[in-house]
């Protein structure tokens, strides 16, 4: 496996995120979940869900965002 440098700040990768049209409407974001460890780590990206009342659910290596404060029901 190849290192990827961070060429990325951590509050500019969170802003990005974050301000996304899709996150801005109350939607869904999926992201690598080895790039939110390797460029803000995972206790500041939960800390950061907690702050803006979001949920998140990982698999296989995704991570995906509800960014909204309503309830998320696992089907199956």
């Amino acid at each position: 496996m190849t290192h990827v440098p961070i060429t990325q700040r951590p509050e500019d990768w969170i802003r990005s995120v974050f301000s996304a049209r899709t996150a801005a409407e109350g939607g869904i974001v999926r992201r690598q979940s080895k790039d939110i460890d390797r460029i803000v780590g995972r206790d500041r990206f939960l800390a950061e869900l907690d702050r803006r009342g979001f949920r998140a659910v990982e698999n296989a290596g995704q991570t995906v965002i509800f960014c909204n404060r309503e309830p998320v029901k696992l089907l199956r």
